[in-house]
């Protein structure tokens, strides 16, 4: 019985020690050489002085060796945290501090555009390098720089330290409506229970061939590798430049999985997909966001093989809901029923449950529910609450994800969203504060007072429009360019419109509400 994340290769690794693992470019990984790669690196992590629970950081895009470092961190008895590639140092510096990263993995080029931002992880101890190139970089405390060829090539095997399955094994950082993001800490148990649910409603079995274009920091992209990894498919990474890109992989590999967000999905629907392509791809799947109906109704006419799964899910439970393929024509607006081994239920602020068709929030409870947010008791309790109806004999109560979506019920049971409680805003698959976005613009010294907002667009799911004040003419530009240096793509702002003055509620506070009513078809 698989119990720990890396034990899902090491099972395949004994059942089928030569069936294809990981394909990356003209690399090919069976499982066999797979979970030998995975065992020396653990071992090697542990070579470093890794404690239990220490966190490793991967700052990659998809490549072997990121695969390799993440359920290495595991198999060793620390915790992985997949850094987003796309992040500035910044950004990358204050994860590397906020869960105190012990050892980096990274590229030589990667590590010189962050050693100015690594000056003050004193917590960093052995940074790394995939590429085996030397980095020209500034003395940083006692931390040790290495190539992955020294992290294995000491031959003695290191014993991995002892876990068990509701030890933490992964945090992931996703976006917080307060600035700064919050990383969701997953255990062993969280990540095999997900992987063995999805794998059952999409019916994975050993034949499948998934494509990862999505990144591992992002828990629907780390899935494609659990999912697989669990009933012994293989996986083909790719960090692709144009979306055509993706088209061609999918041909050329065969692939009969695919997994993207709404905006990747939109882009998809202009290309003429070639028909090995539509011969093999079997499922596909969404989440991040809501997929426009024209763009659904595209991809199922040209790929009619496939069929398609419409998902809701948020980091701190990792997935909530599907919907079955057979009732897309039926209730086209769904996010459907619960997945597998977990219970969704709509509630009132009280906790009693919802009737059918009145809106209430989604509580998600069961052996997916995660952690709590990293040192962050007060945001865990406000998200990480009692489950509602529980016998009050119980005296220790199950804790379950208290969403802060509004979404409602109809009579058979299938959900339906209605809106974010909060102010995140979700765009291209991403959650992205408006905190951090403002942040950026402030940091400009060029607007007196900034509010970021997400509204509907046609395509993103959310724009991100910026309502600025400034004693002087608003350099548009200016802001857009200060914003790219600042932030990865997928949060610079969409557009920006000048306010004589910021509207604000009884308590001071800017009225985003008001706001968002006023610019709602800004974009449309």
């Amino acid at each position: 019985m698989t119990e720990l994340i890396h034990q899902l290769i090491e099972q395949q690794a004994h059942c089928s020690p030569d069936s294809s693992a990981l394909l990356y470019k003209k690399q090919a990984f069976t499982y066999s050489e797979l979970a030998s790669h995975i065992s020396k690196t653990a071992s090697g992590f542990i070579s470093l002085g890794l404690k239990p629970s220490e966190r490793i950081a991967t700052y990659l895009p998809k490549l072997p060796e990121t695969v390799f470092s993440i359920f290495g961190a595991a198999k060793a008895g620390g915790v992985f945290v997949p850094v987003n590639p796309l992040l500035k140092p910044n950004q990358v510096s204050y994860i590397l501090k906020d869960c105190n990263v012990r050892i980096l993995i990274t590229s030589s080029d990667r590590l010189g555009l962050l050693s100015d931002a690594l000056a003050d992880c004193h917590d960093l101890r052995a940074i790394i390098l995939v590429d085996n190139k030397k980095a020209s970089i500034q003395e940083l405390h006692a931390t040790e720089i290495l190539d992955c060829g020294q992290l294995i090539g000491n031959s003695a095997k290191h014993k991995p330290h002892r876990r068990i399955d509701s030890d933490m094994t992964a945090i992931l950082y996703t976006s917080g409506s307060t600035g700064s993001p919050k990383g969701v800490v997953l255990s062993h148990k969280n990540m095999v229970a997900g992987a063995n649910s999805v794998a059952q409603y999409l019916k994975n079995r050993p034949e499948d061939k998934l494509l990862a274009v999505l990144p591992f920091s992002f828990d629907y992209g780390l899935s494609q590798l659990t999912t697989a990894f669990s009933v012994g498919a293989s996986v083909v990474l790719m960090d692709y430049l144009l979306p055509q890109d993706v088209v061609r992989a999918v041909a050329r590999h065969q692939i009969t999985g695919l997994a993207a967000v709404p905006p990747l999905w939109n882009q998809l629907t202009q290309f003429e997909w070639p028909a090995e392509a539509v011969e093999s791809l079997r499922y596909m799947t969404n989440s991040g966001g809501a997929m426009p109906k024209a763009t659904l109704n595209s991809l199922r006419t040209t790929l009619p093989n496939s069929q398609f799964y419409l998902m809701y899910g948020l980091t701190e439970a990792f997935r909530s809901t599907y919907l079955p393929p057979e009732e897309i024509d039926n209730r086209p607006d769904s996010i459907g029923k619960a997945i597998p081994n977990a219970e969704v239920m709509v509630v009132r602020e009280d906790g009693s449950r919802c009737s059918p068709g009145e809106p209430g929030e989604l509580v998600h409870r069961g052996s997916l529910v995660t952690l709590g947010y990293w040192n962050d008791p007060e945001k865990t309790a406000t998200i990480f609450k009692p489950t509602p109806g529980q016998d009050k004999a119980l005296t220790m109560p199950e804790i379950a994800v208290w969403s802060g979506d509004q979404v409602k019920m109809d009579e058979d049971g299938f959900l339906y969203f209605v809106g974010r409680k909060d102010d995140m805003i979700k765009t291209s698959g991403y959650r992205v504060s408006p905190t951090e976005v403002e942040e950026a613009i402030y940091s400009s010294k060029l607007v007196s007072e900034a509010v970021a907002l997400g509204l509907p667009h046609p395509t993103l799911g959310q724009g991100i429009l910026v309502i600025a004040t400034s004693e002087s003419a608003l350099d548009n530009d200016a802001i857009i360019s200060h914003c790219k240096k600042e932030l990865p793509n997928f949060m610079v702002p969409h557009a920006i419109e000048k306010a004589d003055s910021l509207p604000r509620n009884p308590n001071g506070k800017i009225d985003r509400k008001q706001l968002s009513s006023k610019y709602q078809d800004i974009f449309s």
